[in-house]
């Protein structure tokens, strides 16, 4: 997959995982990208360790789920770092 390709599974992915997190979730469509290709990379490194599979296929089902996994992992970790200050 290209770098093109691989931005747009990430902002994508990143934005089906912003949308399956329940609440509200700070940082723009510019963090979405950024912690959606962090976890797209993140659920590719799991799906290739765990069950053999990668991102190679941009249009492979499970190049999707890795990728939108990964963004939830991260998105939960990002949240947990950056949870809502007090007013």
């Amino acid at each position: 997959m290209g770098f093109f390709g691989f931005l747009l599974l990430g902002l994508i992915a990143g934005a089906i995982a912003k949308l399956i997190l329940p609440g509200r979730q700070a940082g723009g469509w510019i963090i979405t990208l950024v912690l959606g290709v962090v976890g797209a990379l993140l659920g590719g490194f799991i799906g290739s360790a765990v069950f053999g599979v990668g991102l190679e296929n941009f249009f492979d089902i499970s190049t999707w789920i890795l990728a939108i996994v990964g963004s939830l992992i991260v998105l939960v970790i990002y949240g947990a770092l950056t949870g809502r200050k007090g007013r």
